[in-house]
């Protein structure tokens, strides 16, 4: 009864699962987190898989995004966005998704005493599509598109196509509102089946498709919180051959040409780009025509977003049909039709504002007379400086006359105020207190025109866009320029086993006697070493660096205030900021310095004997040290399933191995040589290695008191077979080839990574009665295994549900082989040839099944 109540459980927590399905290849996937509660005081947004070690996808805090324990399959991948926690939007952009992305995802926040988890998505990565083909001057196409019947009433349906840009080329339920976003491309040429939702059937009929409609297609079904993705690859085959097409087209461009540059001369679609530098007054978007425009046009400027720019209609602007973003910032000419000049004039442009502009002119039917396309790019100047600075000036100077009553205001990327300067005076009440006593301007700035800003003691933190913004005493936009800072942070690099490694920095600053010196780490601004009234302060110290860090004598007179750091590992990779504070704490100086510790990896390939671990010294070490040999997770294991870490791999004390202080996980698996004290050879032999043993090992020396002589780590690397087949293929071999004359009296066991037996050979003989029923009848292995070493595995009829991962262990008295296998199913790309006969068929939909249908 309990097991029936924890399966129902667990059945209604998954059913409870948001879905999120995308073909591979894709650009991105967003998994969506949305969150209408109450945000506590210190949150901390958490992406999770809880299959993977470490399970870190992606974390925010309120200071902005931490990467420092995230899985390193994810690095550069993952981004939320900048005002997550002030939207509430805690959705997670995912690029380049790939097929072992697949997985379960949890999305919760914490507030330093508990965490809540808030929503829970199923990421399904696919590698599947249909083609379709079909030839140009055929009526219609169809573009297969199936799932669930019987879908809810607030479903949505989106075809989209990417290439060469991203197009809506239809929308379900097809509104009016949304037909304006349609593509123009599609305007009139799409249709899906008006009973859909109860039939599932959600294929697109394409009319009238030409050699420009070939291309991927896209069909998102928004249906409640899931979003399921199908992708459609369609070819349209011109009539004739491409050499005899090239020269029809050259013959009739030949014959008609002077027809068709008379009657077109009116239409354009060639792109324009402009180019200006942020800090401009305005920038001019040009459009001109020598066509007579009707009095009764109308002209609309529309950004790539489908913002509405700037509309012109009846002789008059509408400015209530523009979007806020542009009130107040756009201008016309007057008498525009008459000279045919449709130039947009934008003013104060930035970054923000780079996009292309199309202008479209309608006649009174809603017909496009005219429509030409504008790419605008502000470029933003870039400041770059050293960390260490005393501080980093931002440039800005203008000739324009500023009134006495104007505001400037500078901004960061996350609209904080860095400084504002209004009724001639600095006001310091509205700076964000990240920038409190950091930031200067000029006196008489107003009547100089020079608005630079003076930022102290910049650091990689501070790396963002800039926006001075002058304002009138109205409020209206008088000046606007942006900057971008990069502050570069200098990096150290050393390899692991080095005795110490350090952090260098000199001044040449008079530092006062009274001066506290500080370095922090970028984890949790961890204290690393504290120097304070005329000596180190080790009680102040993060119990981590204990004992390990270390400061040059005289350091405030000789301005050298480089640290050491004794015996640095993977674990130490940070970027280290040491701050000067006077008596009165103000900051004197600050500078950042990042730690990198390149840790060796081994690597082997699943299934060998086994692998050496290297580690040889030229220290003499005396007698009575302890050798200890212990993994950390922070190489990824192929299968990423949660595991324990830090675990005691091997030890050898008083001149023996001691096996009683071995995590069980090793036991009888690690040898080390004779004598290894004496030799200084301290390498580690680990047998039958499997991508589970996939971690950083770390070798410590230890005195007889207990000080560290010598760290050194290693990384284990165990590569996985893998084997790609398609679906429909009669058998499948997972391979695994090991040394002749094995025991006569040792088993063999394949298992998938669910345990479930897959073939068992005991014996001298197979095992179907051990095995699971989903592999009867389905598997082979050879004759004579054990003494040929050939223990691969055949299974037959392979399908998508076989894809996982196979383990093949050989015992006697415990393992003595082991060998894993990656096998991937991809199912079958599906070819419709719609090139037969179509022109004058009926544009219905076809119900024959065109793809596998999507369960959800």
């Amino acid at each position: 009864m309990m097991l029936v109540l924890l399966l129902l459980i667990y059945t209604s927590q998954h059913a409870l699962a948001v879905v999120v399905e995308m073909n591979a290849g894709e650009m991105s996937v967003l998994l969506p987190c949305q969150f209408s509660g109450f945000i506590p005081d210190d949150p901390t947004v958490m992406w999770t898989r809880n299959d993977l070690v470490p399970k870190s996808v992606h974390v925010q805090h309120k200071e902005g995004d931490d990467f420092q324990g995230q899985n390193q399959r994810y690095r550069g991948r993952t981004k939320m966005r900048p005002d997550a926690l002030d939207t509430s939007d805690f959705s997670l952009t995912l690029r380049k998704p790939e097929m072992t992305d697949s997985g379960n995802y949890t999305c919760s926040i914490s507030g330093g005493r508990g965490e809540r988890t808030l929503e829970d998505v199923e990421l399904q990565i696919k590698d599947q599509q249909v083609e379709v083909k079909v030839v140009e001057g055929s009526d219609s196409v169809i573009l297969p598109c199936k799932t669930k019947h019987d879908l809810p009433e607030d479903t949505r349906v989106e075809w989209t196509r990417s290439n060469p840009e991203l197009m809506l080329v239809h929308i379900y339920p097809h509104k009016s509102d949304q037909r304006k976003k349609q593509d123009g491309l599609y305007r009139d040429r799409t249709a899906v089946n008006k009973d859909l939702l109860r039939t599932g059937d959600l294929s697109l009929t394409l009319k009238h498709p030409t050699e420009r409609d070939s291309g991927g297609y896209i069909c998102t079904i928004y249906r409640d919180k899931d979003i399921l993705r199908q992708k459609v690859v369609l070819q349209v085959k011109g009539w004739f051959p491409p050499w005899a097409t090239a020269l029809l087209v050259l013959l009739v461009l030949f014959v008609v040409s002077g027809g068709l540059l008379f009657h077109f001369r009116h239409y354009f679609m060639s792109v324009y780009k402009v180019e200006v530098d942020s800090g401009v007054e305005s920038v001019l978007l040009p459009c001109k025509t020598v066509a007579h425009l009707p009095e009764d046009v109308k002209v609309e400027w529309m950004d790539s977003d489908d913002k509405k720019v700037h509309v012109y209609q009846s002789s008059s602007d509408h400015s209530d049909e523009k979007h806020q973003v542009y009130r107040n910032r756009t201008e016309m000419k007057r008498n525009l039709l008459r000279t045919g000049d449709l130039s947009l004039t934008l003013k104060h442009p930035t970054n923000e504002d780079n996009s292309t502009y199309t202008c479209t002119v309608y006649n009174r039917e809603g017909n496009i007379l005219l429509k030409k396309d504008v790419l605008l790019a502000v470029r933003v100047p870039q400041v770059e400086v050293d960390s260490g600075v005393e501080s980093v000036q931002l440039p800005l100077k203008t000739t324009l006359h500023l009134p006495e009553d104007a505001k400037i205001e500078w901004k960061d990327s996350d609209d904080d105020h860095l400084h504002v300067y209004e009724k001639r005076f600095d006001q310091l009440e509205q700076q964000d207190q990240v920038y409190k006593d950091r930031t200067k301007m000029n006196e008489d700035l107003l009547r100089t025109g020079d608005l630079s800003l003076t930022l102290k003691h910049p650091t990689d933190g501070d790396n963002r866009t800039y926006t001075c913004t002058v304002y009138s005493k109205e409020g209206n936009i008088l000046l606007r320029k942006k900057l971008e800072l990069k502050v570069k942070v200098p990096q150290v690099e050393v390899d692991s086993g080095v005795e110490s490694v350090q952090l260098p920095f000199n001044t040449t600053l008079h530092l006062p006697e009274d001066a506290k010196v500080e370095w922090k780490d970028s984890s949790n601004y961890r204290k690393v070493h504290v120097y304070e009234n005329g000596s180190d302060q080790p009680e102040e110290q993060d119990q981590v660096y204990r004992d390990r860090t270390k400061m040059n004598e005289d350091l405030l007179k000789t301005g050298d205030l480089s640290l050491t750091l004794k015996y640095p590992t993977d674990e130490n990779n940070y970027t280290y900021t040491c701050t000067v504070y006077a008596k009165d704490q103000t900051i004197l100086l600050k500078k950042q310095v990042e730690l990198k510790v390149r840790v060796p990896q081994m690597e082997v390939d699943s299934g060998v004997e086994s692998v050496q671990l290297p580690f040889k010294t030229t220290l003499p070490l005396p007698e009575d040290a302890k050798v200890e040999w212990k993994d950390s997770c922070t190489i990824l294991s192929s299968e990423y399933q949660s595991r324990p870490n830090n675990r005691k791999v091997h030890v050898y004390e008083n001149s023996c191995d001691d096996p009683e202080e071995q995590d069980q996980v090793y036991r009888d698996r690690t040898k080390t040589n004779e004598d290894l004290l004496k030799t200084g050879d301290l390498s580690l032999t680990l047998k039958y290695p499997t991508d589970y043993d996939n971690f950083t090992y770390t070798c410590t020396v230890y005195s007889v008191e207990g000080n560290i002589l010598i760290l050194k780590q290693m990384g284990l690397k165990v590569r996985v077979c893998q084997v790609e087949v398609e679906e429909g293929v009669e058998s499948v071999q997972l391979p695994f080839k090991t040394t002749e004359n094995l025991p006569e009296d040792a088993g063999v066991r394949w298992e998938d990574s669910s345990y479930r037996a897959v073939h068992v050979y005991k014996n001298g003989s197979d095992q179907p009665h051990k095995q699971h029923q989903v592999y009867r009848d389905r598997t082979k292995m050879n004759e004579d295994l054990l003494n040929s070493g050939d223990l691969s595995l055949t299974l037959k009829h392979p399908t998508d549900g076989d894809s996982r991962r196979y383990n093949c262990r050989v015992w006697r008295n415990g393992w003595i082989r082991n060998k894993t296998v990656l096998l991937k199913v991809k199912g079958r790309v599906q070819v419709q040839d719609q090139t037969g006969d179509i022109r004058n068929r009926s544009s219905s939909i076809d119900p024959t099944p065109l793809m596998a249908d999507q369960s959800v």
